[in-house]
């Protein structure tokens, strides 16, 4: 209760510094009130990263066990126990004032790939989902997060296999018809690009499958299937799709989608060649499944370079693929610059996703103190409108990497004016004319990183992973966010800031 109590006080401050500080503001200050009514505000999490308990109750291991446990990695066999702790965390969630909240299922803890479904892990979503709609909450689920059942990877190859797109379908049948009364916003696959590239082309993520030299990879060939799993990605949610609009749509009045991990690129420098290189990169990471989504096909550089490697939708499957997303999920944080290359692919002899694409990329915000480049994220929104005919598009993740730091964490003001400057691009991209209906900060708390594991996070509540309790505690910018969700005003300035620290210090 008391500390409750405490946080209700610190949140009240902040809606009085807001609303009185008008030191440092600047023209660019915006509002909550500034965006549309029915603009989600969320934060996000993902299974693996958040739940923890990866051997109770009938769960079976996903591809991320094996991967870590293999390399004897960082992993998430505890992560941040949410799957004991979820009515904790739902009510930390409605504290902070957010009224969507992301998040993804554990297809192995609700099936083993296909056959009976776990009735534990049924019961585990069916009550947390519910404590959030309690609370007054939207649910966002997704459906894959990088984290399909081992059994199906050592049944079949996984997703190299066509015979996952009807078990990735049974699978979202059984969630359209147990959550789907609860649940109105459904994402199928997490960074389909990502996940694509980082599990079947460097393998450095799971299912760890590759071809190149150097690499940890038992298993894989870059040059194919890279592009085969794509394919799958993009069949499976269509399928998915399919079901459920002929099934559930029209009973349950939901909305189902596909989201890509975006980078912003822009040439590095004004000649022809880079400028082409970068519509090339465009292509290759974005338009490789947007196009398909859109349009029905891959754009024309991929099939002029990749050739018969690419695998060919017929005509049936076009159309089941083009415009079977009801929205586009973006996940934002990178900028990037970009060289044309030449590849001379007889002295290599290699081919894969990196030679294909034949351009050298800079990646401006990989470090842990990622560059705050708003424009980046205006940048896509635009791209997306112009190019891709102004889909309804949700901003999936977004957020600020700071070192596990405990102590430091707690007053996150870089965080903060990551988050600002970010949601005022949101803005400026909708003034613009964008379609974009929704922004989920990651994380909602420190999780397990998938690449990074406990050594860097994004959380708004910082969770102490040497704690027994794993105790979770509020950072400056959680109180930041409701304040920004509830007052008139996002903008502090460097004075409001300062002051918000000071008041934060002396409520902790």
């Amino acid at each position: 209760m008391e500390r409750v109590l405490s946080l209700v006080i610190m949140m009240m401050i902040v809606l009085l510094l807001l609303s009185l500080s008008g030191v440092g503001k600047c023209n660019n200050a915006y509002s909550r009130s500034d965006f549309p009514e029915s603009f989600a505000f969320g934060a996000a999490i993902s299974a693996y990263q958040w739940e923890g308990a990866v051997d109770e109750d009938g769960r079976k291991p996903s591809v991320w066990d094996t991967f870590v446990h293999s390399r004897k990695i960082d992993n998430g066999d505890i992560a941040c126990d949410g799957y004991h702790k979820y009515k904790e965390d739902v009510k930390l969630i409605a504290e902070t004032g957010l009224h969507a909240f992301r998040f993804s299922i554990s297809w192995s803890r609700l099936l083993n790939g296909r056959g009976s479904i776990n009735p534990k892990g049924l019961q585990f979503y069916k009550n947390f989902i519910q404590e959030l709609v309690k609370h007054g909450i939207e649910p966002h689920v997704t459906l894959h997060h990088f984290d399909h059942p081992q059994y199906l990877e050592d049944d079949y190859g996984g997703w190299i296999n066509r015979e996952i797109i009807k078990d990735f379908t049974a699978y979202a049948d059984v969630c359209f018809k147990e959550f789907g009364s609860y649940v109105k916003f459904w994402t199928t696959i997490n960074e389909g690009n990502i996940f694509t590239i980082g599990g079947y082309n460097d393998g450095n993520s799971p299912p760890g499958r590759c071809s190149l030299p150097g690499k940890n990879c038992l298993l894989g060939n870059s040059s194919t299937e890279t592009y085969i799993v794509g394919h799958n990605l993009l069949l499976a949610h269509a399928s998915a799709s399919r079901l459920y609009k002929q099934k559930y749509k029209d009973i349950q009045g939901g909305s189902i989608g596909f989201s890509l991990f975006a980078i912003h690129f822009t040439p590095s420098t004004s000649s022809k060649d880079d400028e082409i290189a970068t519509q090339r990169a465009n292509d290759f990471f974005f338009g490789w499944m947007l196009k398909p989504l859109i349009y029905g096909d891959y754009p024309d550089a991929m099939r002029k370079t990749v050739g018969s490697r690419l695998p060919v939708f017929s005509e049936e499957e076009s159309e089941q693929v083009k415009g079977s997303s009801d929205f586009i999920g973006i996940i934002q944080y990178l900028t990037a610059s970009v060289t044309n290359i030449v590849t001379n692919y007889s002295q290599s002899g290699i081919t894969d996703f990196y030679s294909d694409l034949g351009v050298s990329v800079n990646l401006f915000s990989l470090e842990v103190r990622y560059v705050v480049s708003p424009w980046a994220m205006e940048g896509i929104l635009e791209y997306i409108k112009q190019r891709y005919d102004n889909p309804p598009v949700y901003i999936l993740e977004n957020g600020k990497a700071m070192k596990q730091d405990l102590e430091l964490q707690q007053k996150d003001t870089a965080r903060i004016e990551y988050l600002d400057a970010y949601i005022g691009a949101v803005l400026k991209a909708i003034r613009n004319g964008s379609d974009t209906r929704g922004y989920f900060v990651w994380s909602f708390m420190d999780l397990y990183e998938l690449l990074s594991g406990y050594e860097n996070s994004y959380g708004l509540y910082s969770v102490n992973f040497s704690d027994p309790y794993l105790k979770r505690s509020p950072k400056l910018s959680a109180h930041w966010y409701f304040g920004f969700l509830k007052s008139k005003t996002s903008f502090l300035g460097s004075q409001g800031i300062m002051q918000l620290q000071s008041n934060f210090s002396s409520s902790s």
